[in-house]
């Protein structure tokens, strides 16, 4: 295939075709063969490997966090468009009969569920900062944490690169800004290094995260000025718009305000993250190197797979 024509409903057709990927019938939610899978699983071998100097505490959190913890993040001010919540059907037996005549019917039976306290996590480290507030000051040092979870973010597409339930293995700063902005160049040069190693063409550039409404675009804008948000771009579906499959976040004192996560000295704390989209990164593999993992760049093979 050309790469100049290769488009996301290329990709995705031919991730079917192949017994890659497999369909759901929604748009972003997919089934993963164990291929797939195990591209995922040697990346972040890779990813582990390359951190695990850094001696980071690792936690694995679930898909689902705390809806009240979510409001707190200020969450629902920037990204409501992405945001999901988990709602459950809580009446008595009547309500029960009620539901499944609406279902029979073709009505809308959802209405008969309600809000649980549990949200869909929409990034790895969200879960984190409320864990972290609840165990007290935090040393001089620092606190390095490695994290891994599904995550969601509603926003249909029938772009494989945009899934709306998908991984991500991150590694979190907490501590002083300088820490923070040191943490962020390591990662960066780290991040390139990892993906240039697996024959994949790569960018690094300022980017801003998809704040919602009027205000969300002066947001962006300044978070673009202040160079707080870089990512590692890949074309995955285009070549004009290449795809961010990892990204270096500087969150400043905005989780130490809003958590109190603060020094012994009562100083609030600066965090940042670095964040592998994992199913990105693999998508990026299969569209640069081929359906056929066994014909893929030795050096590839070899980084991957060791052999």
């Amino acid at each position: 295939m050309d790469a100049k024509t290769f488009d996301a409903k290329t990709l995705l057709d031919s991730l079917f075709d192949n017994g890659i990927l497999f369909e759901s019938g929604v748009d972003g939610l997919y089934g993963r063969s164990g291929t797939f899978e195990e591209v995922i699983e040697r990346f972040e071998g890779i990813v582990l490997k390359v951190g695990g100097p850094d001696k980071a505490t690792r936690i694995h959190f679930p898909p689902g966090m705390a809806r009240a913890a979510l409001e707190k993040t200020g969450y629902m001010k920037s990204f409501p468009q992405l945001a999901g919540c988990v709602h459950s059907f809580m009446g008595d037996e009547r309500d029960h009969a009620r539901l499944l005549g609406m279902m029979e019917s073709g009505e809308d039976w959802t209405q008969m569920q309600e809000a649980t306290e549990v949200a869909m996590t929409p990034a790895a480290c969200y879960p984190l900062y409320p864990t972290v507030a609840r165990q007290g000051p935090v040393p001089a040092e620092g606190l390095l944490y490695e994290l891994s979870s599904y995550c969601f973010r509603h926003e249909p597409s029938k772009d494989p690169a945009r899934m709306q339930l998908f991984r991500q293995r991150e590694y979190i700063q907490i501590g002083t800004a300088v820490q923070v902005q040191a943490f962020q160049k390591s990662w960066m040069e780290r991040g390139r290094r990892i993906v240039e190693d697996l024959d994949l063409p790569c960018e690094i550039e300022v980017a801003n995260d998809p704040f919602f409404g009027r205000t969300g675009k002066m947001m962006a804008n300044s978070q673009r000025d202040q160079a707080l948000k870089f990512e590692l771009l890949i074309p995955v579906t285009s070549i004009e718009k290449p795809t961010a499959c990892l990204s270096f976040n500087n969150h400043q004192d905005h989780f130490g305000q809003s958590w109190g996560i603060r020094f012994a000295d009562g100083t609030s704390c600066h965090s940042g993250c670095v964040g592998f989209g994992l199913e990105r990164v693999a998508l990026a593999l299969f569209r640069h190197h081929g359906p056929d993992v066994a014909t893929w760049p030795v050096k590839v093979r070899h980084a991957l797979w060791g052999a």
